[in-house]
């Protein structure tokens, strides 16, 4: 094994699961989310000899959200949408699914780290990216801000703007739940 690949596992890949997270919820898709990190990995460990040193967990997270955004440019311009094949075993990751969900799908989206997962989901991609690194990756601003692109802040102020955004919807659908009663 040559050096550059033992540096890279010893740095890299003990952010793979910060990696995937990020990815998971950007995609909302958990074989999108593969597909991401799988690029990302592959262009971080081409990339790895100019990285000049420091905290290697920015550096791969912002390749991650890149590789996100190359993705959803490159969908857009083609224009694709995926469709159910209707000979493949179900997923949760189809496009299409039932108004309506099973007993046991019912039970667990009653479940409040569900529902606080599905309001997360809601929030516009600019919001729910800074909100994930900072309260699920526990990033600093700065770091934050590597990984985005963006100035220290705007990421404050995003942050600011997604955690309101999150209580404002999580109240309005506790609101919901109470008046109808379940």
């Amino acid at each position: 094994m040559d050096e550059k690949r033992r540096r890279f596992e010893a740095q890299a890949i003990p952010h793979l699961d910060a990696a995937m997270n990020l990815a998971r919820w950007l995609t909302r898709s958990h074989a999108d989310a593969d597909d991401i990190v799988q690029e990302a990995m592959l262009r971080a460990f081409r990339a790895f000899d100019g990285f000049r040193g420091g905290d290697v967990k920015p550096w791969l997270l912002a390749i991650v959200r890149n590789c996100f955004v190359t993705s959803v440019k490159q969908t857009r311009r083609r224009g694709h949408v995926a469709l159910v094949d209707d000979s493949a075993p179900a997923n949760d990751d189809a496009p299409l699914t039932a108004a309506e969900p099973d007993p046991e799908a019912a039970a667990i989206g009653s479940d409040a780290g569900q529902k606080l997962a599905n309001v997360i989901a809601q929030l516009p991609e600019e919001f729910r990216t800074v909100l994930v690194l900072r309260e699920l990756e526990d990033m600093s601003y700065r770091e934050i801000a590597d990984v985005t692109g963006l100035p220290m802040g705007t990421v404050m102020s995003r942050l600011a703007r997604a955690r309101a955004l999150l209580k404002d919807t999580w109240t309005a659908q506790v609101e919901r739940s109470a008046a109808h009663g379940v």
